[in-house]
């Protein structure tokens, strides 16, 4: 396994040949300088940009019209001289270098239009080109390249890798080789997975063409669940996940609770900017660089943090204090973040990697992931794939399609006393059946949206004694050996029409119940029949999301670790048996959302719209947490104070409080 530092920061540098004296400002000494500051031990430098411009002296491509000098060579070797880690960047999806040469190489649409970032030869932006062009070799000789001019750089990271289903010339005459119909959608999909392919095996090939073990990473901003076919051509990962960027921050736990179950050494990815990347000028506030920095850690990740060198290339004095803030921390904690293994009871198995779905998230995915969360729960995300004996329970959130290899080792999971949530259309087979033993007959799903549920008293929020609103429909079930969770009121009618429709939103609920309920348990297994996941993902309902909750504690009967955290804090426990200890991570930050839709009447600046950002972190206070693990603990210490903590055990329950906290406590519970 490739082993990466904790301290990492990813220099962008993508510069306009408009812009003059490209690195003229570089000074070695006072770069040195402010990695130091930055308590930074590994940075990523750039041969080639998204312009296509190279940074080194280069026979394969274009040196940048505005350099002078080997400036990736100057930064390199700096960085060598005080023992800083050095990988270097090559974009390979977009190039305006080789566009403005071989615009045939540009992706093309179905109806002949530019794929991607610019759409005209005029518009500001990338432009993206075909991995079935010859633009791969171009591309591959450029990766040589740099390899053999860099032997001893500490890895390379190819940027930007995705393949548009396109109709380009190499694309169709791929189409017709192999029997694919350029007409049909499907078929370009399979085109583009075969350019996909196509790059990785070419790419990788040209990383390793001198070294074998040389590091490898392709980075596409996300590490899909499910998609271990490309994971052969990686040797660690890096999860890109900017939460003021678009992925907000709850993005970042799931993938590393993903992640964290490959066989990969892998950081997370922020940046220091207040929006995203290409921001010269905007910087987050201290401390949520810090947080984010130690949630990186608490879910057992290294640490990144984005940057983008101005094109004078002179480190900014600003951004190495704001890095050093939250590195320093980091560097204090490493020793207890290292070779540690997550600790789970719950398997949340990936709709996304099951079902295959395409995008970025599933809406059952998320909302399970952000329910867990906020309830302090031990989870994983989990593929078809992964070992389910390690869990207590699995939940199968909302739209799981079960095969019957899955089907397998499910009845193998629920055979040894594993226990299994499932909701909405979970566990169905093609007819809409359920191929698990619930405890209910099925119907057809309920022809009213919203309808509404009176909850049984153990899975009911506490301050909802109604009826209360279900916005997606539910499947209709009637308990027969399986105890009902609470019976569903169907409204009126649903609001279709000049004639069916009451007030401003929804029609309310019948006084009398449907006959139908709102789930059932039945020994090991619990179906709740509506999307509680997807809801909870849409509408963001506390009362949703503490039946979720109340659902998830009735089934798994006791948590390994209880703590009296807001649903705004989040905790981990992380096992480093190296060691022979337990790592309790107590993490809390008050996120807020700020901004809103700006677009300036004859401007050319328009606001990205909200974006959630961290300023204050303030203190928690008597944190009563229960721990019970797996081995007898002999001492408990706050961590890296090493200060020791008193504690209890009782029936085998480990119990202290942390008096106070800011942002991260690490409790570290050390055992025989």
């Amino acid at each position: 396994m490739h082993r990466l530092r904790f301290r990492q920061v990813h220099l962008d540098f993508h510069t306009s040949p408009a812009i003059p004296g490209i690195g003229a400002a570089f000074d070695k000494d006072e770069w040195q300088e402010m990695l130091r500051k930055g308590h930074v031990d590994s940075i990523t430098l750039f041969a080639k940009c998204h312009h296509g411009w190279s940074y080194h002296e280069t026979s394969v491509g274009a040196l940048h019209p505005c350099l002078s000098f080997d400036l990736l060579r100057a930064q390199f070797d700096a960085c060598k001289e005080m023992d800083v880690n050095a990988p270097i960047y090559l974009s390979a999806g977009v190039d305006n270098v080789a566009f403005e040469a071989h615009p045939e190489w540009h992706e093309v649409d179905a109806n002949g239009q530019w794929v991607g970032w610019a759409r005209s030869p005029v518009q500001p932006g990338f432009h993206r080109l075909c991995f079935h062009s010859p633009y791969m070799d171009y591309l591959c000789d450029q990766i040589r390249e740099t390899v053999r001019l860099f032997p001893n750089c500490d890895g390379i990271f190819l940027d930007i890798i995705s393949q548009a289903p396109c109709c380009c010339k190499w694309c169709l005459e791929v189409m017709s080789e192999n029997g694919l119909d350029p007409n049909c959608e499907e078929d370009r999909a399979t085109c583009a997975n075969m350019a996909l392919e196509r790059y990785y095996r070419m790419t990788t090939e040209a990383c390793l063409c001198d070294n074998p073990a040389m590091p490898v990473f392709h980075n596409s901003g996300h590490i899909k669940p499910g998609q271990r076919d490309i994971l052969k051509y990686f040797s660690h990962l890096e999860l890109e996940s900017l939460p003021t960027g678009g992925w907000g921050y709850d993005h970042f736990p799931m993938s590393a609770k993903y992640c964290k179950n490959l066989d990969f050494d892998f950081l997370g990815m922020t940046g220091k900017f207040h929006t995203t990347w290409g921001e010269f000028g905007g910087f987050k506030h201290p401390n949520a660089l810090r947080y984010e920095c130690a949630a990186m850690l608490a879910f057992g990740s290294k640490c990144s943090v984005g940057d983008q060198l101005h094109p004078n290339g002179q480190l900014d004095e600003s951004t190495y204090e704001l890095i050093g803030r939250a590195y320093a921390e980091v560097e204090a904690k490493e020793a207890w973040c290292d070779k540690v293994e997550n600790v789970a009871d719950i398997g949340l198995l990936s709709s996304a990697a099951v079902n295959a779905a395409s995008g970025r998230e599933a809406a059952g995915d998320t909302g399970a992931g952000r329910a867990l969360l906020e309830g302090h729960f031990l989870f994983d995300v989990i593929d078809g794939e992964m070992d389910f004996g390690t869990y207590r329970m699995l939940i199968l959130p909302d739209d799981v399609r079960v095969d019957s290899n899955l089907k397998q080792k499910l009845d193998a999971f629920l055979s040894g006393g594993g226990k299994l949530m499932l909701t909405g259309e979970s566990g169905l087979d093609e007819e809409g059946a359920p191929l698990f033993d619930i405890g209910a007959v099925f119907e057809d799903e309920s022809p009213f949206r919203p309808d509404f549920v009176l909850l049984d008293e153990a899975v009911r929020p506490e301050f909802c004694k109604t009826p209360m609103v279900m916005y997606l429909p539910s499947r209709r079930i009637r308990p027969t050996t399986g105890q009902s969770l609470g019976a569903v009121y169907d409204p009126y009618f649903n609001r279709t029409d000049h004639r069916h429709f009451c007030s401003h939103q929804h029609t309310p609920f019948k006084p009398e119940a449907s006959g139908y309920s709102a789930g059932v348990l039945n020994g090991n297994i619990l179906y709740l029949a509506h999307p509680v996941f997807s809801i909870y993902r849409g509408w963001g309902a506390v009362s949703m999301a503490e039946y979720i909750r109340n659902a998830v504690n009735m089934l798994l009967d006791g948590p390994t670790v209880e703590a009296s955290l807001p649903s705004t804090a989040r905790l981990s426990l992380m096992d480093q048996p190296g060691e022979s200890r337990y790592v309790l991570h107590l993490l809390y930050a008050n996120t807020v959302s700020r901004g809103g839709p700006l677009s300036l009447a004859g401007g050319t600046v328009s606001s990205r719209g909200s974006i959630e950002i961290i300023e204050e972190l303030m203190p928690l206070r008597d944190t009563a947490v229960a721990v019970r693990p797996a081995r007898e603990v002999a001492r408990v210490t706050l961590e890296p104070q090493g200060v020791d903590l008193p504690f209890a055990v009782e029936d085998g329950e480990v119990q202290f409080v942390v008096e106070e906290f800011v942002c991260h406590q690490m409790v570290v519970l050390h055992y025989a």
